[in-house]
């Protein structure tokens, strides 16, 4: 069953990220990992992590020998992780390292928080923490996945599943959406959104998103549904439905739910709905404790349909919220 995660941002210090780099890893997924946890981040004013690379081995052969990777601590390190990252690679067949398995288990035992991008999953369900767990991976293993390792309970057409204290991402770009998951979940919304923009990249995109989308890239410019996007985020005070969302695209509801389908991989109600609750938190964040308001300038409606999309979205109450990440949180 899953554990309810033991890590805690700490009082003394800061949350500890350790990624273990293997032979052939994969680089793009070490540099999501790199650009979300490790970089300083002046605009915040404080560190929010503190990154560590380890690996087991001086001298590591990334993917495909593009590069060596040298000069990073040894396997040790993954000792002391809060969070630790685990390799993935694309040959998902070959064992990895025990001294690879043996880190990733001892940090389980002790209550660390894993992660897993991409086929990182491979890894995480070869070390047996997986086994009765939720868990994703990229769609194009998912055969694979299954009948390597029954007892994982595989959700393969998702961006990233959020097990508690087991964190999986489907493939390379949902690295980011994890990421950013976590820097939600540990740091709050107006931070996570800080972050993205450095990133150039979507503040929030649900893990229950689809992972294959059907056009990545419209086939007429005037599909895209920005300008409709950027319209209703400035209005999530106010009613709005699909059918009116529909109207400012010009389009019938059906087709509008179609192009989100294609181009977000979710419905417009439940990108709404995300919308929303994102405005939320951060009107929680900024220190409006009068949870009608809140519910009522993000559009929610009452208080107590904000608490339970908040209790199902962040696993949290609104005012736990507020005690964790508003103006008084220490």
């Amino acid at each position: 069953m899953p554990k309810e995660s033991s890590h805690r941002l700490r009082r003394s210090g800061v949350h500890r990220v350790v990624v273990i780099v293997d032979e052939n890893s994969n680089p793009f997924e070490l540099g999501c990992a790199t650009e979300v946890f490790g970089l300083r981040r002046p605009e915040i004013g404080r560190d929010l992590y503190d990154f560590t690379l380890c690996s087991s081995e001086p001298r590591t052969l990334m993917r495909d020998g593009f590069f060596t990777l040298t000069g990073v601590l040894g396997l040790e390190a993954a000792d002391t992780a809060d969070t630790l990252i685990v390799p993935n690679r694309p040959d998902t067949d070959v064992p990895r390292r025990p001294a690879v398995l043996d880190a990733i288990r001892r940090a389980h035992a002790r209550g660390a928080r894993l992660v897993g991008f991409c086929s990182g999953a491979f890894t995480l369900a070869e070390a047996g923490v997986l086994d009765g767990r939720r868990a994703t991976a990229h769609w194009q293993w998912a055969d694979s996945f299954r009948s390597r390792f029954p007892s994982v309970r595989l959700e393969p057409d998702v961006l990233f599943v959020d097990d508690g204290d087991i964190l999986t991402a489907a493939g390379s770009a949902a690295a980011l959406d994890l990421g950013l998951h976590l820097v939600r979940r540990d740091h709050g919304a107006e931070v996570a959104n800080s972050v993205s923009r450095r990133l150039v990249f979507a503040a929030h995109r649900d893990g229950g998103q689809r992972q294959f989308v059907e056009r990545p890239i419209p086939d007429l410019p005037d599909e895209s549904l920005a300008p409709v996007l950027a319209w209703a985020q400035e209005r999530l005070d106010s009613v709005l439905t699909v059918p009116d969302l529909a109207a400012r695209a010009a389009v019938s509801p059906a087709t509008l739910h179609r192009r989100f389908r294609a181009q977000l991989g979710t419905t417009p109600l439940v990108w709404l709905t995300g919308e929303r609750l994102a405005l939320a938190c951060r009107l929680i964040e900024r220190g409006e404790s009068r949870l009608e308001v809140v519910a009522r300038r993000s559009g929610l409606g009452t208080a107590t349909n904000l608490r339970t999309l908040m209790r199902r979205q962040t696993g949290i109450t609104p005012s736990a919220y507020r005690r964790r990440f508003g103006p008084e949180a220490g």
